[in-house]
């Protein structure tokens, strides 16, 4: 595994950043490149993320990744994985990985606004009874048809500048809750003063 920076930062994108004014701040910087009891925990609540691939010839694509809680795993001190779910069939981060094992995964977390970017590269595995029984959650419906193996080289979090906050569903039902049993509370008042002044 080389430099994180040139993971990173291509002869391009230094230059860019040499012509702006901004490279002298990423010199010397160390980059994560292994996986942190930090990250560890980051990745156990998350529940979607965005792939990126590029074909052989450099098209892009980006496909989103959704799970339980927790679905891409750490399963090695530079490698996560993830069960890959049937989906609409075009096959194009499949097909991207095949010739071209370059990959970068983008987590937005909005509830915290955090981003987080992991480079690194992919590979597709089939029929490994052993590695899905690791990734797959039982409870979940979905159908598991392989898994991706992520070799991290590097990875980066990104400040909360220009995320919005937001919440799922399972973020906000404890306040929601909250909420719901000070209202039963309070309409029980109600109903006990108005019976009680008749």
């Amino acid at each position: 595994m080389g430099d994180p920076q040139d993971v990173l930062f291509s002869p391009a994108v230094k230059a860019e950043q040499a012509r702006l004014g901004s490279r002298a701040q990423f010199e010397g910087r160390s980059w994560q490149t292994g996986i942190t009891p930090d990250l560890r925990r980051f990745l156990d609540a998350i529940d979607t993320f965005f792939f990126a691939t590029a074909s052989a010839d450099g098209r892009p694509y980006v496909q989103h990744k959704g799970g339980p809680a927790g679905f891409l795993k750490p399963i090695g001190t530079h490698t996560l994985a993830f069960a890959d779910f049937a989906g609409n069939r075009q096959y194009i981060t499949l097909g991207h990985l095949r010739e071209n094992d370059r990959a970068l995964i983008f987590i937005p977390h909005f509830a915290t606004r955090q981003r987080l970017k992991l480079w690194g590269r992919a590979r597709i595995v089939e029929g490994d009874l052993e590695l899905m029984e690791r990734l797959v959650d039982p409870a979940y419906k979905a159908r598991p048809e392989r898994a991706i193996v992520f070799t991290l080289e590097a990875w980066d979090v990104n400040c909360h500048q220009n995320i919005v906050a937001r919440y799922s569903e399972a973020e906000i039902a404890p306040a929601v809750d909250k909420l719901v049993a000070r209202i039963k509370e309070l309409e029980e008042e109600v109903a006990r003063l108005k019976g009680g002044g008749e």
